[in-house]
């Protein structure tokens, strides 16, 4: 296998849990058999050593290795870990990682498993025929808030927060009634027009069976009636409080309220029409490892590995992690009984082992969730400089819940789903429930926020800005939290949430949660056609 230019070798390096300095890099890829040179400079490196430096390419130059020349006459520079082309034959049926996805339409169904390797094995399989051009990938990150948290918990910062909520989901709303402020249409006259763009600040039923809806801005408060005969009054069971909505309708001839003709939500426009790759290119996309508890399906997890080294996933360059690479300690009662490493530091350091597994020349970003070890307050940044230098393979991207990545043009809304726990409890479970989390995704894509409630079971943190909203509508909306597998398109939009990589612990069986567990979710991003792998 020939490395040909210094990406090549950074790509090999970075696969076998190695940086490089810039100029050792170079020296390796200008050598006659930039194979042969990589091969001995990582047999002859201390085992200790985290970084090649240009001290140790210089002695593999001036050196001779049998193993080495061995690279040199067959090509094959890493025969274990091969993150770029091996020039090997494809496995054939029943080989060690090869078998057919299985296809889910909206939800899990479970059917199906993958032969893979042993899972007592570690060597992934070398039927991979990775050959990946770090030239052609462009990766961007927008809404990272870490480091940029001002709140302090004051009344002050609250009031900021949904003030900034109001204006920026407002105008997206604006245009469709006549707006007017709270205490405008308090002086209005009896059987007036009136619109009005506010926050839920109350949901209540009245005795005769319509609905009561108390809208709030800047400047006061405004009671709505919705009459339960009308077409829309269904849309009522929808709403939650402190969610940004237009409302337009009749004052009554005392003008003390106002009787709604039309409903608006912020929403995603049903003619828009979502960003694609201009090449065949995928991401897998997988949330809630869970590594540390007792349930963590690490056969799994290596038959995961192992098949991304095969031909069949060699189109997938990109990983995203939605939330909850670890168990967490401390997260719900008794947990301590339910894990397998009970020190925070020792789970993400498995994880990072774990982490390594994984080809090299995959671009991994990473989310927090509600287990790992940053504050529960959303959003969450992302985690410290202890647990950044801990997870560090691959040179993973970490950034905060939430985050969007961008994919060679196509936006990727990245959340944990905590909310989704909100929604499916306050929503019918026609139109929110976790055997279907996409369609609790769906509303938050309509309400145009992940986790619009305040003062639930949603902690949420006052900021200066609500990072929070969901500004730019994403060509993809990917979750996890509820360890339920789920996906479908909503106004053009791909909702995944992606199961979970842990088995059905003690707690959740006494909450009744049936995980769907072991599943890989692969979105193919020139079509956004989703293909869902099953490694359990």
């Amino acid at each position: 296998m020939p490395l040909e230019g210094a990406a090549r070798v950074v790509d090999e390096l970075t696969s076998r849990g190695y940086n490089a300095e810039r100029e050792a890099v170079t020296l390796i890829a200008s050598a006659e058999n930039p194979a042969a040179i990589l091969e001995r400079v990582v047999e002859d490196v201390a085992d200790d050593a985290l970084v090649v430096r240009t001290d140790h390419v210089e002695t593999a130059l001036s050196m001779e290795s049998p193993s080495a020349d061995r690279a040199s006459r067959t090509g094959d520079s890493n025969p274990k870990h091969p993150s770029v082309s091996t020039g090997t034959e494809p496995a054939t049926a029943g080989e060690s990682g090869s078998h057919s996805p299985v296809e889910t339409k909206g939800s899990s169904d479970g059917d199906g498993s993958p032969a893979h390797s042993s899972p007592e094995s570690n060597q992934p399989p070398s039927t991979g025929n990775r050959s990946v051009d770090p030239e052609l990938r462009s990766l961007e990150i927008e809404g990272d808030m870490t480091g940029e948290s001002t709140g302090t918990g004051e009344y002050d910062d609250f009031v900021a927060v949904f003030r900034d909520r109001l204006e920026r989901l407002g105008s997206k709303l604006k245009g469709r009634v006549n707006h007017r402020p709270a205490t405008a249409i308090q002086s209005m006259p009896g059987g007036s027009e009136a619109g009005m763009v506010g926050l839920v600040n109350d949901v209540r039923s009245t005795a005769s069976g319509h609905w009561l809806i108390e809208l709030e801005d800047a400047t006061g408060t405004f009671p709505w009636l919705v009459m339960k005969d009308r077409e829309y009054a269904d849309l009522v069971e929808e709403l939650l409080c402190d969610e940004v909505l237009a409302m337009e309708g009749t004052l009554s001839d005392d003008a003390g309220i106002a009787f709604v003709d039309s409903m608006y939500f912020p929403d995603v426009p049903r003619t828009r029409e979502p960003q694609t790759a201009d090449r065949h290119v995928q991401a897998a996309l997988i949330s809630d490892v869970h590594v540390g508890s007792d349930e963590f399906m690490e056969d799994a997890w290596n038959a995961f590995a192992d098949w991304l080294y095969t031909e069949e996933a060699e189109r997938i360059e990109y990983l995203l992690i939605a939330g909850d690479m670890v168990e967490g300690v401390g997260v719900y009662p008794n947990q301590d009984e339910e894990l397998e490493i009970v020190d925070i530091y020792e789970q993400y350091e498995a994880f990072n082992e774990h982490l390594k597994s994984v080809p090299g020349d995959i671009e991994i970003v990473m989310i927090p969730g509600n287990h790992d070890a940053v504050r529960l307050a959303e959003p969450q940044p992302g985690f410290d400089e202890n647990l950044r230098d801990i997870m560090s393979a691959h040179d993973s991207r970490i950034v905060s819940n939430p985050s969007t990545v961008t994919l060679e043009g196509v936006s990727v809304l990245m959340y944990h789903g905590v909310s989704l726990d909100e929604v499916i409890a306050e929503l019918p479970e026609e139109k929110a429930s976790y055997d279907d989390p996409h369609k609790a995704m769906y509303q938050l894509l309509k309400k145009r926020h992940v986790a619009p409630q305040f003062g639930g079971h949603t902690r949420l943190a006052p900021e200066e800005r609500d990072y929070l909203v969901i500004e730019d509508v994403p060509d993809i909306f990917h979750t996890g939290h509820v360890h339920k597998l789920g996906f479908g398109k909503y106004h053009n939009v791909l909702a995944i949430n992606s199961g979970c990589w842990q088995a059905q612990t003690d707690f959740q069986k006494s909450v009744n949660i049936d995980p769907d567990s072991g599943y890989a979710p692969i979105v193919d991003l020139d079509t956004l056609d989703v293909t869902v792998q099953k490694f359990s």
